[in-house]
C-alpha cells in the first residue's frame, strides 16, 4: 500500500518524507488555508520535496473552468495530479484532463457507482471518504470492499485511494481488503509504529542493557 499525507504543512511533509514512509502528499483548500501560506507556493515547495503524486485540487465547479484551472495547475510541476469533485462536471473535466496525459484525482466520492463512473472517466486516483461516511453510520469500509470488486472485476486501472481516515484501524482494515492508497494525516500515520508492548520490551532491554555498564561504541 502507497501512504500519501493529507497536509499543506511543509514542516510536517519534510519530517516524515525523510521516513521513506511518504509516496505522495494530497492538499485541498481547507488544508492549503490551514498553512496560511499562498497555494502556488506551497503546491511548488510540495512538490520539489515529495516525488510521488501531489494532489492539488481546482476550485470552480463548471466543467470548463475546472479544465483551465487544472491544466494551470498540471504545469506547477511534473507530478501533480488536479484533483477534481464527483460531480457530472467534475467528470467531464477528468475525462478532458486524462486524455491530455495529466493525472487525476476525483475526490468526494462516497458510493461504488461514483466509483465506476471515475474509472470510466479515465481518473488516476478515486478518493472515496472512509471517515464521512462512519460519521453519518455508514460503513466506509464496505464500500471500499465495493469499489475494489468492481474495479477488479473489469481491471479498471484507477487505484483506490482511501481518505478521511481518522485512526490506524482505518489503515490497517483499508490495506486488508486492498485499497492501492491511503492518504494519511501526519499525527494517525505516527500512530502506526504505536504499541505498548513495543514500548515495554524496549523498556526492558535498556534496563537490562544498563546493568551491563557497556557502550556499543567503546
Amino acid at each position: 500500500m502507497k501512504f500519501f499525507i493529507d497536509t499543506a504543512e511543509i514542516d510536517e511533509i519534510r519530517d516524515l518524507a525523510a521516513t521513506g514512509m511518504v509516496d505522495g502528499v494530497t492538499t485541498n483548500p481547507s488544508l492549503i488555508a490551514k498553512s496560511g501560506r499562498n497555494i502556488l507556493e506551497v503546491t511548488r515547495e510540495i512538490c520539489d520535496i515529495v516525488p510521488g503524486p501531489v494532489s492539488a485540487e481546482v476550485t470552480a465547479t463548471e466543467a470548463a473552468a475546472m479544465i483551465e484551472e487544472g491544466r494551470f495547475l498540471a504545469k506547477l510541476a511534473p507530478n501533480i495530479a488536479v484533483k477534481v469533485p464527483l460531480t457530472w462536471d467534475g467528470l467531464r473535466a477528468c475525462k478532458t484532463l486524462s486524455d491530455d496525459g495529466h493525472m487525476v484525482n476525483v475526490t468526494l466520492c462516497f458510493s461504488a457507482n461514483q466509483a465506476l463512473l471515475a474509472a470510466k472517466a479515465g481518473a488516476t486516483f478515486i478518493s472515496p471518504f472512509l471517515g464521512r461516511l462512519d460519521d453519518i453510520n455508514l460503513d466506509g469500509m464496505e464500500l471500499i470492499a465495493d469499489i475494489r470488486q468492481i474495479y477488479d472485476n473489469y481491471d479498471f486501472k484507477t487505484q483506490i485511494l482511501a481518505a478521511s481516515i481518522r485512526t490506524a484501524n482505518h489503515v490497517a482494515e483499508a490495506a486488508k481488503i486492498g485499497a492501492d492508497v491511503a492518504t494519511i494525516p501526519p499525527a494517525v500515520l505516527r500512530k502506526l509504529a504505536d504499541h505498548p508492548l513495543t514500548d515495554k520490551g524496549l523498556a526492558a532491554f535498556l534496563a537490562d542493557w544498563a546493568k551491563t555498564g557497556q557502550s556499543i561504541l567503546s
